[in-house]
């Protein structure tokens, strides 16, 4: 009966998860999708802590308020400008998780295979599942639970790094030790042979061994890869979580973390790929080549970058009919998302065409610039994906930009020597006029520099995005 519910329980649970993912691909239903994501979690454990094998409800009791108070804390402390690091983390906690599992899946095996059969019989939970297994599926087991560690501790490591590196506590630029790739394909190749020391031997040692080597792996691999290339390798580790997880699901004969697993692998596999396609890259260039090679010396930038203050601005927004809106991290940074949200509201009042241009890997996470605008109750139906609104910058009369670099870096079309060559962007320096919302003249995040500001349309409007937003809002009434 127990067994009835819990299976009937993981069916729900997986329906929700399939309907959380598909709201998320819109605006106006996510809200309503993550509630179905909560809820389907919420059975999935209270299923489990009931079902076969249940059981230690004071751990369990105490585990789940432990890591409810903790996760409540995250959540009220973490502003948006950090949620990228965020995700990072908790895709490490999820690697982490799977190789402590594989772990104990072995030492589960190792224990029953130790037993007299007769005692077996009296076992229950997944030493009862492990202790019905042939002895075919034991090594279908070590396969499973060796991939589950495998990628775990890939997932562990490379987190850890992607976490340091968009928190700015690793240095973003991408660094190999001596050897390179030769380190990863030796790390690789101890992995094939722990794989069958392991097959031959059954021990925890070749276990160990090859965990050293997939937590070398995360490391180096990540620390390869530069900065800018940073919305790409979450997406990819979260791919990674999702195959870990479900290759501990296998293990533990688990379904429905099974279906999640695949469900989270799958989508974040697609959007790596689609992020990769945004930025004319490979998904195998990103993970083995990190971000940077060029081909020759750069074009060299003529010109000079002009300032504009606050009045110059407001005449000039004052004059146009249609305005577009680039935000990036800069504006997250500066936490200026709801001055520009007052700013729009301020022109569409004013009977001007105002919109957004959205670039697939604007600031450090997918769909970043969504949520904080989405936070500031910026208009969905004004929020243009880059495909929707490029044609229509040479019908713009201003063009915005907040905080933005590479994704408005026409070197990606007119430089065949830049990093970026072929990265499609967002054509802003074909509108009338552009201007550029900026700290200073540095290189930004990537440290390429950036020809539009040197542009005869382009005006800088130096200062933190709140503050200079704050003087323009001044004088626009």
């Amino acid at each position: 009966m127990e067994f009835g519910f819990t299976t009937a329980a993981y069916v729900v649970a997986a329906v929700l998860f399939i309907l959380s993912l598909g709201g998320l691909s819109g605006q106006e239903s996510a809200k309503r999708a993550v509630w179905y994501g909560i809820v389907g979690m919420a059975l999935a454990v209270f299923a489990t802590l009931i079902g076969p094998g249940s059981g230690l409800w004071l751990l369990s009791a105490i585990l789940i308020a432990g890591g409810g108070l903790i996760g409540w804390y995250v959540a009220k402390k973490v502003e948006m400008t950090e949620m990228p690091q965020l995700v990072a983390a908790m895709h490490s906690l999820v690697g982490l998780a799977a190789v402590f599992v594989g772990f104990n899946a072995h030492f589960e095996l190792s224990n029953v295979l130790a037993m007299d059969p007769a005692a077996r019989e009296g076992l229950h939970g997944f030493a009862e599942l492990l202790a019905h297994k042939t002895s075919v599926e034991q090594n279908i087991l070590r396969v499973e639970l060796y991939l589950g560690i495998l990628i775990g501790a890939v997932t562990f490591t490379g987190s850890v790094i992607a976490y340091g590196k968009l928190a700015g506590k690793v240095t973003s630029a991408a660094k190999k030790l001596p050897g390179g790739h030769m380190l990863n394909i030796a790390a690789a190749v101890i992995s094939v042979v722990c794989l069958i020391w392991y097959f031959t031997s059954g021990g925890f040692l070749p276990l160990f061994f090859m965990t050293l080597a997939a937590l070398f792996i995360g490391y180096h691999l990540i620390m390869g890869i530069g900065g800018a290339d940073m919305p790409v390798v979450v997406s990819m580790l979260n791919s990674y979580s999702g195959w870990a997880a479900a290759a501990i699901g296998f293990s533990l004969g688990n379904d429905l973390l099974i279906v999640v697993g695949a469900l989270v692998g799958s989508s974040g596999a697609i959007l790596s790929y689609i992020m990769c396609k945004a930025m004319n890259r490979s998904f195998i260039s990103v993970i083995l080549g990190g971000f940077g090679g060029t081909t020759g010396p750069a074009m060299e930038v003529e010109g000079e970058q002009i300032a504009i203050d606050a009045d110059g601005v407001a005449q000039a927004l004052d004059e146009a009919d249609s305005v577009v809106i680039i935000p990036g991290y800069g504006m997250a940074v500066a936490q200026a998302q709801q001055n520009v949200a007052e700013l729009t509201r301020r022109l569409r009042a004013k009977g001007k065409n105002v919109r957004f241009a959205i670039h697939p890997v604007a600031g450090r996470l997918p769909g970043h610039m969504n949520v904080l605008l989405a936070e500031a109750k910026v208009p969905y139906d004004i929020v243009l994906e880059m495909d929707e609104i490029n044609d229509d910058f040479p019908e713009t009369d201003v063009a915005i930009v907040i905080g933005s670099n590479d994704i408005v870096n026409p070197a990606a079309q007119e430089d065949p020597n830049s990093p970026i060559a072929g990265m499609p962007v967002l054509e802003c320096w074909k509108a009338k006029q552009v201007f550029v919302s900026k700290r200073g003249q540095g290189t930004g995040y990537s440290g390429i520099e950036n020809p539009l500001f040197y542009k005869e349309n382009t005006r800088m409007y130096y200062g933190d995005a709140k503050k200079s937003l704050d003087e323009l809002l001044t004088k626009i009434s």
